[in-house]
């Protein structure tokens, strides 16, 4: 699961605004940012370039899941 929705938000930006930057549509950014699909690792990386944040701060561990 990916945090792409809250760090848009925490940042004042919008989904259409990352859409524009990423050059893809609005449908796909909404559809990473609710995670119904997951970006590949490079654009994952190209989004975390464009929100001036680190990758891992977009990334939900899920460490804790699996141990339990």
């Amino acid at each position: 699961m990916n945090r792409i929705k809250e760090v848009l938000e925490d940042q004042g930006r919008s989904q259409r605004w990352l859409a524009e930057r990423l050059g893809k549509s609005y449908n796909m950014i909404n559809s990473y940012a609710q995670n119904r699909h997951q970006p590949r690792l490079e654009i994952l990386y190209e989004i975390a370039k464009m929100l001036d944040v680190d990758v891992k701060d977009l990334i939900i561990s899920t460490k804790n899941e699996m141990d339990a």
